[in-house]
């Protein structure tokens, strides 16, 4: 489950990496969905997006500064870095 909105760039990249990856996700507009932007203030602390969802635990895939954290995406969905 990703937590995003529409204009968020590091949405657009991250849908990116995950389409190319086959990774099967569904997708909250927090922009549309007002009880989905509070609940991600109540997880992450702040409104903050992208947020995944994997296995009922949330990760925000990038860093300021240093865009998508592959890294880290490939070893919490389980790919191989290739």
């Amino acid at each position: 489950m990703v937590y995003t909105a529409t204009w968020c760039h590091d949405w657009h990249a991250l849908k990116q990496f995950l389409d190319s990856q086959g990774i099967v996700y569904s997708v909250i507009d927090v922009e549309a969905d007002a009880a989905a932007s509070a609940e991600v203030i109540r997880h992450v602390g702040k409104r903050a997006i992208p947020q995944l969802v994997i296995d009922g635990e949330w990760f925000q895939p990038y860093a300021p500064g240093r865009g998508l954290l592959l890294d880290d995406l490939r070893r919490r969905l389980g790919i191989a870095r290739g």
